[in-house]
Formats: structure tokens, C-alpha cells, sequence
């Protein structure tokens, strides 16, 4: 089992607190809620109570944290048996890949009672087919302390500094739009899209490898989540661009989100951070190479000029965002769990529905290696 979070070593900028919010902050945490209304999440305004209110997000000022210090990450996947035996052949299991080279669903199995060996294949089936949606399950009736003993087993927990997170659980990251809550027709006068593409937190110095994501109310329809196959994005690309793509890093950079919560009234409970990933990363299971930049917290390829970077960065974004013959879509519906290597993969929220229903769901956010790329094999 993983140790309990307290962070990683990374390069520590100044204080945001007076800085002006960047116009580099982005769609993702332009619509990052700060506050709900507590009444409707009561059921007091003609809308049904929260049907977790133990999971509802709060954002205490007082919270503060010291910079995340390095620790070793233990790859679980690397011990999978890979024909699965206690991950899928057990009892009425259907397996049912949505693309295929990413998503796959799952029905039949409970995560939360899968033995050390079948977490360690767990690690390495999502590794394979990016992310996997569970079907059936029981996480979000679990006690928080649980479902968090779960999800230690795959790394240290990572505490969020900006969101929102239940009551005395800060390694839970809350994703919550509030019943009646009308934020999103107000970003849409000004946007045309909601979809904004990244890898969680990857201004980290040891950002997230395997990683849960929980309903506990949706919408009817909509608010489905978009995923990318990041390794399939590197091998489409040329040989020749590949190998140039080789030895460039890129800064990822915190900053900007800080801003945009100070902006909105919201929460900062650890100073941002800037580290520098390769730009191709290589996953530590499966030996597989991905383009790790995203346009929420990728900044510039070091050592390049502007413009240089510019360019490079614009042309892998839109390869990303393009890729629908390398991307899945994963609709939710009532206990699911979905798991997803953030290594190998980007994602994105989609707020395309317009009746104010409630869309709360839970994050758990084990952290992983530091990332770091082999050699070119052309």
C-alpha cells in the first residue's frame, strides 16, 4: 500500500495570490465551480436533495499544505498476469471494447472486492485499453475511508489545490454541478465548445498514473466524458517526427489555475508549482510511448523559441483534439466506476446539457513515477 499523500518535490513559484488571471487559464477552469447553492442541495428549491450529501464539495481557506515532497512509486502492473485470471475469468463477466485501441466496459466484477493480484491486473488491463468503465458498482456507498484504502494501493493519494473536496476527506476530488445551477449557459455566451483537453495535474513532478472516477448523481442524458488514446496519437505520427519529438521537454505549469480560483472567490491550499515532463513519455507496464502536452497546463518546449514552441505545441494539440479514430466516449449511468491511465491518455468533460439537472461524481487521484522517456526505436 501506497503512503498516505502528502505530495512530490516540485519547482516552487511566487505567490499568485495578487498576480491578474492569465488569459491562459482556459475553458477547464473557467467552468470549475467555486460555491453551490445549498438550498437546492438540500432539496429546498424544487429540486430533489443530494443523494450524497457526505460527498458534497466544501472549500475550506484554511487548508494549507507544505510543497509536495518526491517518493518512490511502486508499478503494480508490472506484476499482472496479463491473461487476467482474477480481474475477468471469475462468474458472468462480459468484456466489451468501445473502440479498438481505447474504452473498454466492464460488467459482473466488484472492484472493491478484488484481491492484491487482481488490483495488480486491474493496473495493467487499464494500462492496455486506456479506460475502462465498471459497470455495477458499489464505490459510491462505501465509506470515503474505504474507497480511499482502495485506491492507496495504486500510489499516493494527491490532495487537489484548488477543487472542492468532501468534509474532512481532502484526497477526494469532487466534480459537481449543483442542481439548477446555470454557470454553464453563461460560459457558452462567450465559448462555443465545453471540451478541453488535458492529463490531470500534470505540472506535478510524480503526476497521476491509474485513476478513478465515480458517479453519484448525472444528468438524464449528456455530460458524458471524452477520452484519447495518447500512445495511438504518438504512433500515427511519422518516424522522422517522432524521432524529433525525442528529447524535448515541455513545461507544465499550476499557476494558471491558482489564478483562475483566486479569480472566482475559490481556494489555493498549496503554492502552484512549474516542472518540465518529456514531451514522449514511456509507461513503465507496458513499455509504450505517449505524447504527454495538453493545452490546459503545457506551457513551452524548452529551449525553443516562442514561436518555435508555439507551432510544435499547436500541431500535437489538434492532432489530439482531431483524433476521433483514436478516442471513446464513455456515457454514465448509475454505479459506475471508471478507470483510466492518465500516462497513456488525455480526457475531457463534455457540459452539453441544458435542464439544470445535478452531475456529481468522485476522483481518486493516486500519484505515480515521475515521468521519463526511453530512447527513439525507429
Amino acid at each position: 500500500m501506497a503512503p498516505s499523500a502528502v505530495g512530490v518535490e516540485t519547482v516552487t513559484v511566487p505567490d499568485v495570490s495578487t498576480l491578474k488571471l492569465q488569459a491562459a487559464a482556459g475553458p477547464y477552469k473557467e467552468l470549475a465551480a467555486t460555491r453551490f447553492d445549498a438550498e437546492s442541495e438540500a432539496g429546498l428549491k424544487g429540486h430533489k436533495a443530494a443523494k450524497y450529501p457526505n460527498y458534497l464539495p466544501t472549500w475550506n481557506r484554511d487548508e494549507k499544505y507544505a510543497p509536495l515532497e518526491p517518493f518512490e512509486h511502486y508499478e503494480h502492473g508490472k506484476d499482472a498476469d496479463t491473461s487476467y485470471p482474477n480481474l475477468l475469468s471469475k462468474g458472468a463477466v462480459t468484456v466489451t471494447d468501445l473502440t479498438p485501441t481505447i474504452g473498454t466496459e466492464v460488467r459482473g466484477i466488484q472492484l472493491s472486492s478484488l484481491s492484491n493480484a487482481g488490483k495488480d491486473e486491474l493496473a495493467r488491463f487499464v494500462a492496455e485499453r486506456k479506460v475502462v468503465a465498471f459497470r455495477g458498482q458499489d464505490f459510491a456507498d462505501l465509506p470515503i475511508e474505504k474507497a480511499l484504502e482502495f485506491g492507496s494501493y495504486f500510489g499516493r493519494h494527491h490532495i487537489h489545490p484548488t477543487s472542492g473536496a468532501p468534509a474532512g476527506h481532502p484526497e477526494v476530488h469532487v466534480v459537481h454541478r449543483g442542481a439548477g445551477d446555470t454557470g454553464a449557459q453563461q460560459f457558452f455566451e462567450k465559448r462555443t465548445s465545453s471540451v478541453a483537453w488535458h492529463s490531470d495535474v500534470s505540472y506535478e513532478r510524480q503526476p497521476p498514473g491509474t485513476t478513478f472516477l465515480y458517479v453519484l448523481e448525472r444528468p438524464s442524458t449528456g455530460g458524458d466524458t471524452l477520452f484519447v488514446d495518447a500512445a495511438e496519437a504518438y504512433r500515427r505520427l511519422s518516424p522522422l517526427f517522432q524521432e524529433r519529438l525525442h528529447g524535448l521537454r515541455a513545461t507544465h505549469s499550476a499557476v494558471e489555475q491558482a489564478n483562475a480560483s483566486l479569480a472566482r472567490g475559490g481556494i489555493k491550499r498549496r503554492e502552484p508549482v512549474i516542472n518540465e515532463h518529456p514531451i514522449v513519455r514511456t509507461h513503465p507496464a507496458t513499455g509504450e510511448k505517449a505524447l504527454y502536452i495538453n493545452p490546459q497546463f503545457t506551457r513551452d518546449i524548452v529551449g525553443l523559441k516562442k514561436e518555435e514552441s508555439d507551432a510544435i505545441l499547436k500541431f500535437l494539440y489538434d492532432h489530439i483534439a482531431y483524433g476521433a479514430d483514436f478516442q471513446a466516449r464513455v456515457k454514465w449511468e448509475e454505479r459506475t466506476v471508471v478507470v483510466w491511465d492518465n500516462r497513456v491518455t488525455q480526457h475531457s468533460a463534455l457540459v452539453d446539457w441544458k435542464d439544470g439537472q445535478r452531475r456529481h461524481l468522485a476522483r481518486i487521484t493516486p500519484q505515480a513515477e515521475r515521468p521519463y522517456e526511453t530512447p527513439f526505436e525507429g
